[in-house]
């Protein structure tokens, strides 16, 4: 099928043409919400503006990941692309060195300053574009993530606990819509939880105002007890793991066999038509026929008993998972081994089994963790210090908002729910690149869209609601 033959290129004279054609409507997004006039309102790093506003650098840097760069030198593919130059109306964009000088001015106050201003714009856009149904939960994801680093003289950079040297960024994001809310650059020698109350508090003001009710969700490094009664008495909920010390495996280990409920795990999706024959477990019977150690979970059970932390006055639920495994070697089994697992939760309206339920599904962070550091190349810290590469790990985030706000837009539910969950390289080339040829008139930018994809009318349709939107 494949015999084309007698392939010849040759430059255009007068067509131009952008591969990346979805950037106008980004671009016209940013626009709309006042991005542009938020950032210079709260960055002040350039003593005289010639020609560029501090705005300018945080959106050549986002634009340029949005498009698929993942380095300040992809900036200078963009900066000699006319076309693309055209298309977003400008003479010139800063050049890789500039970018990277940009970053570099950066103070602590500044870089909290820049994402105060990102997420000024948020409750609008969450008010203008949720129902009150999906505004009644605001669940707020923390953890924690490495980010290595093959530098040996970037300031700031530590050694982990396994060896690694690098930084380690902590994570706070809605998990309603996948948001980045604060990104928090650290030395990779610094625990997870440390400083993220600070952070907790600064997410918790900002999404409560828009939802009824406020959730946290942790690992075990975020069980910060001695903040507990403050958020309860505040009015927010949580739920996070415990570390199976050895005071709570006697607690567990004394509860009456009666109370442990068998827990069923959730059906991934419905089956509508018949059932498909599952597979062979080749993995499975390759372990057993060479006789490796093999764990195989039996069965699970859940119970729940009052728990008062030492930092605590008041007592609160303590919800255990109790695994039973088999061990085995081939076909011989060793022996059982029961594991538990704890959660602490000040969640009153749900059964223990729900409790594990909506614990567990804080995994999905690690789906957005992963998004930023392999799809946007987020964590790459190309600058030389590490308050430095915190801007830039905020501003290069700034394009999964992007996406994330233009899924929002969206009118049909469920491809603003596919959106919202699709890995940013799909998000690319479904809506980003567009090859587009720009056109450019007295007092218009027109992009005429040369190629047709699946998602073309949803893009268009959302284009149409951005240039019509108002945020109260």
């Amino acid at each position: 099928m494949l015999r084309a033959q007698n392939i010849q290129y040759e430059m255009a004279e007068r067509t131009r043409a952008i591969p990346c054609g979805g950037i106008g409507a980004f671009h016209a997004l940013s626009e709309r919400l006042g991005l542009r006039d938020e950032i210079n309102r709260r960055l002040h790093l350039l003593e005289v503006h010639l020609p560029y506003f501090e705005s300018d650098h945080v959106l050549n840097i986002a634009f340029n990941t949005l498009t698929g760069g993942t380095c300040f030198d992809d900036i200078s593919l963009r900066r000699n692309d006319e076309a693309y130059l055209d298309a977003l109306g400008v003479e010139r964009i800063p050049a890789p060195t500039t970018a990277g000088d940009f970053t570099r001015r950066f103070a602590t106050d500044d870089v909290v300053a820049l994402m105060d201003g990102v997420n000024a714009l948020r409750p609008k856009l969450w008010r203008k574009r949720l129902s009150r149904a999906e505004r009644r939960e605001g669940i707020i994801d923390l953890d924690g993530t490495l980010a290595p680093t093959t530098g040996e003289c970037k300031e700031g950079m530590d050694m982990a606990y396994n060896g690694v040297w690098g930084y380690h960024p902590l994570f706070v994001s809605l998990a309603n819509t996948g948001e980045p809310l604060y990104l928090v650059n650290r030395p990779a020698s610094r625990p997870s939880h440390d400083g993220a109350a600070v952070w907790i508090d600064r997410a918790v003001a900002l999404v409560r105002p828009t939802f009824q009710q406020v959730y946290l969700r942790g690992d075990t490094d975020f069980a910060l007890t001695t903040h507990f009664d403050r958020w309860t008495a505040a009015g927010v909920r949580f739920a996070f793991g415990l570390d199976a010390m050895a005071n709570l495996k006697a607690i567990a280990e004394d509860i009456e066999e009666r109370r442990w409920k068998p827990l069923k795990r959730r059906i991934k999706r419905v089956v509508e038509t018949k059932p498909r024959r599952r597979p062979e477990n080749v993995k499975e019977r390759v372990v057993r026929e060479r006789a490796y150690k093999n764990i195989r979970l039996v069965s699970e059970h859940v119970a729940e008993v009052p728990y008062q932390p030492t930092a605590c006055k008041r007592p609160y639920r303590l919800v255990v998972l109790r695994k039973n495994l088999s061990v085995e070697r081939g076909e011989r089994v060793l022996f059982d081994d029961i594991r538990y697992f704890f959660y602490i939760t000040n969640i009153e309206d749900r059964t223990a089994a729900e409790i594990v339920y909506f614990a567990n599904d804080r995994c999905n962070q690690e789906n957005l963790i992963a998004q930023l550091k392999g799809g946007l190349n987020a964590l790459r810290m190309p600058a030389s210090d590490l308050v430095s590469n915190w801007a830039y790990m905020v501003m290069a985030s700034l394009a999964w908002t992007l996406k994330a706000w233009f899924a929002l837009v969206v009118r049909d539910g469920e491809k603003r729910e596919e959106l919202l969950r699709m890995e940013f390289r799909r998000f690319l080339h479904a809506i980003v690149e567009i090859p587009c040829q720009i056109v450019r008139t007295g007092r218009r930018i027109v992009y005429r869209i040369l190629g047709y994809s699946d998602w073309t009318r949803t893009f268009l349709r959302t284009f149409d609601r951005i240039r019509d939107l108002v945020l109260a």
